[in-house]
């Protein structure tokens, strides 16, 4: 298979990593306007299976172009191009993966395609990112045991090992997205109403070995597509987790208007986002750098099978590899998108048209790919009479 990889960023770059030690990937196409990036990472990887290509997303014939180079396109670019990328792989008739964004509506925007796709015989898949995305897989396999799912409970916490700092958090993926999250309202399931809850609130202890105290509120947009996949749950919802202390924090900040896109002033003529300040203000302090991040992940699928309660859980714990500098959100994302990719390739995902990845990524096999990258996640089976290890 040929794929085309849409973004050089982080996790384009380690999407490309893994499809290029796959042996039924035959050529990645790298595609990003800054093709020099491209060429540096193509000659410190050494693999004849590698083109870098430039690309600027804003002009639809190059998109168009260089989308119909693959068989499968995975899109790393930032999410206000999803629709765009979706709606050329329709046109051109790829097939085309991205890894979400719940703003502005962009995933619903994709699934609007799914007629448009199926005439065309392609899939299209949004949202494969770790939250959504992993949770996503994880939260379908579940159910799929279940004659009846009565409650899921998502709880996903991109954080480093060892905190740091008044807000005890670095960027693992992008400080706007992690203000979206902060500041939009979460959806949640309640006594099987849907309803919206202020983010950074309902703060919760969580605990995970190896790690000092946690807590895990809700944010906005983890839940995405499962409200709609899972219509009939009694209890549905995300929370992220950060170290103790956090969310309160942050609140604060939230609740000045400093994380509102509509929030301006006025500073010597000059009319200025606070948001935009706040970003540059605090950036620098939250970078990452050297230091060692984990993605810590805990799915809980509850519900019925057989006329008996039983709860499936599913928990992963990766941390970043030292060795090579791979961050763990890197590592579980990008490993997420490329196997996701591959499996559509190879002829393991066969339905056409666009689904949301708990209605279409065989779980069972996803959870044995990413083992096979270090990825490890741990399902225990919670029963009436006994709980069981898989």
């Amino acid at each position: 298979m040929k794929v085309v990889v849409l973004g050089a960023g982080l996790m384009g770059k380690e999407a490309a990593r893994d499809l290029l030690k796959s042996e039924n990937v035959e050529k990645v196409f790298l595609a990003d306007v800054h093709v020099e990036q491209v060429q540096a990472f193509k000659e410190k990887i050494q693999s004849d299976k590698i083109e870098a290509v430039r690309l600027d997303a804003n002009n639809d014939a190059e998109l168009k172009a260089i989308m119909s180079k693959g068989d499968v396109v995975i899109n790393a670019l930032f999410y206000s191009f999803n629709e765009k990328v979706a709606r050329t792989a329709v046109e051109v008739g790829v097939h085309s993966i991205d890894l979400g964004g719940h703003i502005g509506g962009a995933t619903d925007a994709v699934l609007d395609l799914a007629d448009e796709a199926k005439a065309k015989g392609i899939t299209v898949i949004p949202d494969l990112g770790v939250a959504p995305g992993m949770i996503n897989i994880l939260s379908g396999y579940g159910a799929s045991k279940l004659d009846e799912v009565k409650s899921i409970k998502l709880y996903v916490g991109g954080i480093p090992v060892e905190p740091e700092g008044p807000l005890k958090y670095n960027i693992v993926f992008s400080l706007e997205g992690v203000l979206d999250h902060y500041t939009d309202t979460s959806h949640v399931v309640r006594n099987g109403q849907l309803r919206e809850v202020p983010s950074l609130s309902e703060i919760e202890t969580i605990h995970f070995d190896g790690f000092a105290e946690l807590e895990a509120f809700h944010t906005s947009g983890g839940t995405s597509t499962l409200t709609k996949t899972f219509p009939n749950v009694e209890t549905l919802e995300y929370k992220t987790i950060r170290y103790q202390g956090h969310a309160d924090k942050f609140k604060v900040l939230v609740d000045l208007g400093l994380t509102n896109k509509e929030t301006k002033v006025e500073i010597d003529g000059k009319t200025i986002s606070t948001r935009e300040v706040l970003k540059a203000a605090l950036t620098p302090g939250l970078l990452l750098g050297d230091k060692q991040d984990a993605v810590l992940l805990r799915v809980i699928v509850s519900g019925e099978k057989n006329g008996e309660p039983v709860t499936y859980e599913y928990e992963l714990v990766t941390k970043k590899d030292m060795a090579d500098q791979v961050t763990a959100m890197a590592r579980a994302t990008a490993n997420t998108i490329s196997v996701v990719a591959q499996m559509i390739g190879n002829g393991e995902i066969t339905k056409r048209g666009v689904y949301p990845p708990e209605q279409i990524v065989p779980g069972d096999a996803y959870i044995a790919e990413m083992q096979k990258r270090g990825v490890h996640i741990q399902e225990t089976i919670k029963q009436s009479t006994s709980v069981a290890n898989g």
